[in-house]
């Protein structure tokens, strides 16, 4: 059987710099958590729980060290974070934080801000908590045309649009297209993760070749969702999976060429392990 693995698989920047943040403090002190998953892959957060490093909902006093979390937090739980006294290490994604002073700068600059991403990622979140009550956030997968007609009214002046960072381009695109009919000025961060976008063309690529792709990664991970999703846009067989016990040697039954990846998110022993079972089946 030939595998293809996506060169770009596995961690990027901005989620290994968080990760090894914590394992660096789970081995100098104890007393340290994050505030949320540090990264969308439970496989990760578990052994970091072996190590002592545990995942809460909520600041309170009796915690020593916080590791705010690739994904941001939004402005007010910072402001409860800081008022406990306990020490915040921001492990921040630098492009979020690029996301955010966007949001922030448009709404200072009186842009009616939109961000486009899903409302109920905690990234978007992140960035919401910039903007105020007036932002408005169009999901990707959402016809942009559907936007509420009491917000398309407020597009026709001053207009600055911010992307949650693992959009796929296409996405951008569908949403200019109606936003440039309505806005007399139209300001522009695109704020998706170069790694990301070129994770998502070298995919696409790799689907043209093969007859199934295998896509490892996090269940809640928006960037390894959206992986899975464009495989299957592409009409390729897909599984989407988070460990190498989930394969199902039936899978594979007259196939002779496999591609695989995965989400920012996803630890490199993930996916060898995904590699060496493909290759023992």
């Amino acid at each position: 059987m030939d595998i293809t693995l996506a060169k770009r698989a596995g961690f990027c920047f901005g989620v290994k710099r968080a990760v090894k943040i914590a394992f660096e403090l789970a081995s100098k002190r104890d007393g340290v958590c994050t505030l949320g998953p540090i990264i969308h892959n439970p496989q990760v957060v578990e052994k970091l729980s072996q190590k002592g490093v545990f995942s809460v909902d909520e600041p309170s006093k009796e915690m020593k060290s916080v590791i705010i979390r690739t994904h941001g937090i939004p402005v007010a739980m910072y402001e409860r974070l800081d008022a406990t006294g306990v020490e915040i290490i921001d492990a921040t994604c630098p492009f979020v934080k690029k996301a955010q002073e966007y949001a922030k700068l448009l709404r200072n600059e009186g842009y009616q801000v939109i961000i486009l991403g899903d409302k109920d990622h905690p990234e978007v979140k992140s960035i919401m908590s910039f903007v105020g009550d007036d932002v408005i956030v169009v999901k990707n997968g959402e016809n942009p045309r559907d936007i509420n007609p009491n917000n398309m009214r407020k597009l026709d002046n001053k207009v600055g649009i911010v992307v949650q960072t693992t959009q796929p381009l296409d996405a951008l695109r569908r949403l200019l297209n109606v936003v440039v009919e309505k806005a007399k000025e139209l300001k522009v961060y695109n704020t998706i993760c170069n790694s990301t976008a070129l994770r998502q063309k070298e995919t696409r690529e790799i689907c043209q070749n093969v007859e199934m792709m295998i896509v490892a990664g996090g269940k809640n991970s928006a960037n390894t969702t959206q992986l899975a999703t464009l495989c299957l846009s592409t009409g390729v067989h897909t599984y989407h999976i988070e460990t190498a016990d989930e394969i199902d040697p039936l899978w594979f039954n007259g196939v002779s060429r496999v591609g695989v990846t995965a989400g920012a998110s996803t630890p490199d022993w993930i996916i060898e392990e995904i590699v060496k079972r493909i290759n023992n089946i």
